[in-house]
């Protein structure tokens, strides 16, 4: 699969605009709602079986936006899709699709507090269950007292 092919698959089923450098695409925009749906296609469609990662930003004032890499190493595409979230950061999992999607949907949620649901395990995973916060996040205080990491 090409990158011009699958611009256009993606253009002509989600309505997406997808920019690419080489064989590299970004997709801008993914629909919390259709945040699976995209995926599915991504794998089937697409081809692109390998997870690489997946993480969040927080933009402040636009909030927060989940960021998934998945690949098809066949054909050497990768595809980049970015998700903007509610103000209640709550995001369908990608765990029944990608098996590498479990821990880090967990890290997502102990260090910006997005909720992936339908998860088989979301709970604190780098930090201690009784941590307050979410400490990539831009709300929070940096001198926020805390028991020492061990």
């Amino acid at each position: 699969m090409t990158p011009d092919r699958a611009i256009s698959l993606i253009k002509e089923r989600f309505g997406l605009e997808a920019a690419g450098e080489g064989r590299s695409l970004t997709v801008e925009g993914v629909p919390v709602e259709g945040w699976q749906e995209f995926f599915d296609f991504a794998k089937e469609t697409l081809g692109c079986r390998f997870f690489s990662f997946l993480t969040a930003v927080d933009w402040k004032e636009q909030g927060v936006e989940v960021v998934c890499r998945v690949e098809n190493l066949d054909e050497g595409v990768g595809i980049l899709a970015k998700c903007r979230l509610g103000a209640d950061l709550r995001c369908p999992t990608l765990t029944g699709r990608y098996r590498g999607a479990d821990w880090m949907e967990r890290e997502c949620y102990d260090m910006f507090g997005v909720r992936f649901e339908g998860h088989p395990d979301l709970r604190r995973i780098l930090l201690s269950q009784d941590w307050e916060g979410h400490p990539l996040r831009k709300d929070y205080a940096v001198d926020t007292p805390h028991a020492p990491y061990r």
